[in-house]
């Protein structure tokens, strides 16, 4: 191959890797609300992650805790995750300012059979349940507190999430 047919091959990866890179951000810490699709039908076409779990209903059980009168925010962390701290403490402001809302932490590395079967992929991944234990929203990454809010709100019917 020559200089300039590697040069070539170089900048499509680099453009290819970085227009990856860019729609990961954008979507990092954004939630994604619950489709009306059943989960069996959506797991056997290959959805992402976030599509696999929307829908399904987790139970105190599942949960190590109790569910939330209104709504529930579990976070899946690791020991080695950036953000779950600050997600930790954001999660659990918003759950003690809202009134029915419950917070629950789970250990991704312990409980490595719920993380399988919702396809927990990275750390810190926040799902909000309804008051039925049904996920209704799920975000990875690092969390915006507006976003958050909006997505509980939109769980609790209240639509601004207000705070």
């Amino acid at each position: 191959m020559s200089v300039i047919g590697g040069l070539i091959v170089l900048v499509v990866v680099l453009v290819a890797a970085s227009a990856a890179g860019f729609r990961l951000r954008a979507r990092s810490g954004r939630f994604q609300e619950r489709r009306s699709t059943p989960i069996s039908d959506r797991t056997d076409r290959g959805d992402s992650p976030a599509d696999a779990s929307r829908g399904t209903v987790l139970t105190a059980a599942d949960l190590g805790a109790s569910l939330g009168q209104r709504a529930t925010l579990v976070q899946f962390s690791t020991d080695f995750c950036t953000y779950c701290g600050p997600t930790r403490e954001l999660l659990a402001e918003v759950a003690g300012e809202r009134p029915g809302v419950a917070f629950v932490e789970i250990d991704a590395a312990d409980r490595m059979d719920l993380a399988r079967r919702l396809r927990v992929m990275s750390t810190p991944t926040v799902l909000v349940l309804g008051a039925d234990g049904v996920i209704e929203r799920r975000s990875s990454g690092q969390q915006r507190r507006a976003d958050l809010l909006a997505a509980v709100g939109a769980v609790l019917g209240d639509g601004g999430g207000g705070s």
